[in-house]
């Protein structure tokens, strides 16, 4: 899809996790030179929220498991089928562990599979002890975690914190009467007035954030659909009951969890109006400033305490962070007292277009800020990074670009299914194929995030081979040229990229723990930078345009004496190494090489 389009005719993030709303929200409609002065600004957000302070990270060879790992998003509804009823389950994820060892992948990340009336598609969870038939057993999910750890792969799983389904008992109980025992572990208020909410609290999925239930004659508080009622999370018990579900997976092999809507586990007790913006948003209401029911400073003493339990067992907890500044992503890190190990930078995929300069800030503001960096360009909010910046005409040479950038930054990477093939978004057409409940809801304006979660493409059969029956969503026409078989077959593929990127990042120290250094920084169209440790020194240039450019390294400044490169992995149609003084590289160009100390 050319990129004009792309952007235009739909919202590019999606994102109704976490304080996506306000802040992150691309609208639909508008122009690029809209969005391109939008983030423009948040650069300068970023910048301003960051020190100057340089860079630093010595090589670890003690360093944590989740430093050196490539994670690997799974929507299990659209992975595998094994059973064809349409769905993908735990069993089809099993029978590809060998595809996804063999790629490189490190750990993958589950999104829910718990027992849910799927409202939301699994982030409405009405227990979180169990697996939702749809997807298997507990014994599918116990043997999945045996056979990917004799891989050496483990297992993340994805845990909702703000609310519950409405049909979990805690809710179920919690709404029988103003007096049960679980009254106090969800949000309840009176009306402000007769026949109107306690507050101009708005869901994130549209409408007001209060719903009136007329058992108890009182509203009840939900930040997403109506159907996911939030927690409370001022009561010790919520505390404890959601901690005992991370210790109760820890037993069973989980190696940590990806923290769903983080941001917004508590609200203000005062219920205070949020102050309101010019203008609607992608459903009709009232833009507004979440300044009191998203980001309040009690998240980090949860987080505090909910990392004490995940060192006990060596895992790792991973953020959906959408951070408005750098200074709010930074705080996630934690700022005396350890948190998150892995908040993501999920600003990362609010880049509207290929820029060098763009980039190139984004990454400097970063790695200003100290941590360890996450990097993430799609997953399943989102729309698909071959999307948002493909032309049209070099989609898979730009694909490639994209594996170059991220793949190579310091940091840890996560991958979203399908990426390593190029796989592209299928949005629906008509409202009636709509299956998000958002894009119900917010048609045609917002079309929902059905067309970054099809099934995955692994081969040219009927329905992609993901299934013998009827897929939950149809798959995208392009599965018949971008498919695992197709690529496995094709040394040029994108897929087969992947796989050699991911072997010399897995090779080369300088890549997991060197320093990220900037060259070049005022190229408008070449994004260079060496990967340094003490020993090894890693050079990557991306050419973002879609022109020939001519670049000049000089490394002296860097202590890099050498005016000579090896070619680690290029895109390069030629073979000979390249004259530093003097280096042409083609449009969309990735050049990665080592270069002498």
């Amino acid at each position: 899809m050319p990129l004009e389009s792309g952007l235009q005719g739909a919202a590019i993030m999606r994102g109704p996790r976490g304080n996506q709303g306000t802040k992150f929200a691309v609208q639909l409609g508008f122009t690029m030179s809209r969005k391109l002065f939008t983030f423009l600004i948040l650069l300068l957000c970023l910048r301003a929220s960051y020190s100057a302070a340089g860079t630093s990270s010595p090589q670890k060879d003690d360093a944590p498991w989740w430093q050196h790992a490539v994670f690997y998003e799974i929507y299990p509804r659209s992975f595998l089928d094994s059973n064809s009823d349409g769905i993908g389950d735990l069993k089809g994820i099993t029978s590809k562990l060998g595809y996804l060892k063999d790629l490189g992948i490190d750990a993958i990340w589950l999104t829910p599979c718990y027992p849910s009336p799927q409202v939301d598609f699994g982030y409405d969870v009405s227990d979180y002890e169990n697996i939702d038939p749809v997807y298997g057993t507990l014994k599918d999910f116990d043997e999945l975690e045996r056979e990917a750890r004799k891989r050496g792969i483990r297992i993340i799983m994805d845990l909702v914190l703000n609310h519950t389904s409405d049909q979990h008992k805690w809710f179920v109980d919690s709404r029988s009467s103003r007096t049960s025992a679980h009254r106090d572990w969800y949000i309840w208020r009176e009306s402000s007035r007769p026949g109107q909410p306690p507050n101009n609290w708005e869901s994130i999925f549209g409408g007001s954030a209060w719903k009136f239930d007329p058992l108890s004659s009182q509203y009840y508080y939900h930040r997403f659909y109506p159907e996911q009622p939030d927690l409370n999370w001022r009561n010790p018990a919520v505390e404890k009951a959601m901690f005992d579900v991370t210790r109760w997976w820890y037993t069973r092999g989980v190696a940590g969890f990806r923290l769903d809507a983080v941001s917004n586990l508590f609200e203000d007790p005062a219920l205070h109006d949020n102050p309101l913006l010019p203008g609607v948003n992608n459903f009709g209401d009232p833009r507004m400033e979440d300044r009191y029911n998203d980001n309040l400073p009690e998240v980090h003493g949860v987080l505090r305490d909910l990392r004490k339990v995940a060192d006990e067992h060596d895992a790792v907890l991973i953020g959906e962070t959408w951070a408005g500044t750098a200074s709010e992503l930074k705080q996630y890190y934690g700022n005396h007292d350890p948190e998150l190990q892995m908040p993501m930078d999920l600003a990362f995929t609010k880049i509207p277009m290929l820029s060098a300069p763009a980039f190139r800030e984004h990454i400097a503001a970063l790695e200003s800020a100290g941590g360890w960096p996450v990097y993430v360009i799609s997953n399943h909010d989102i729309v698909r990074s071959y999307v948002r910046y493909g032309d049209g005409q070099h989609n898979d040479a730009i694909a490639k670009l994209m594996a170059g950038l991220y793949l190579t930054l310091r940091g840890t990477p996560i991958m979203y299914y399908g990426e390593e093939i190029g796989m592209q978004n299928n949005d629906p057409l008509r409202k009636e194929d709509v299956k998000d409940p958002i894009g119900k809801v917010g048609w045609p304006r917002e079309k929902g995030r059905d067309g970054e979660r099809t099934p995955m493409q692994w081969d040219d059969s009927p329905n992609a081979g993901f299934t013998r029956g009827t897929p939950w969503l149809p798959v995208a026409p392009s599965f018949k040229t971008h498919n695992v078989a197709a690529e496995l077959k094709d040394p040029d593929s994108v897929l087969n990229f992947y796989k050699r990127l991911l072997t010399v990042r897995r090779n080369k120290p300088a890549l997991l723990d060197g320093d990220y250094i900037s060259i070049n920084p005022d190229h408008p169209y070449v994004l260079s930078y060496l990967r340094r440790t003490g020993t090894q020194s890693v050079l990557v240039v991306l050419n973002m345009s879609a022109t020939p450019q001519t670049v000049t390294f000089d490394f002296s400044q860097q202590g890099v004496a050498s005016a000579k490169s090896h070619t680690l992995l290029s895109t390069m149609h030629s073979n000979e190494e390249p004259d530093l003084a003097h280096f042409s590289l083609e449009p969309f160009a990735v050049y990665i090489g080592e270069v002498g100390q």
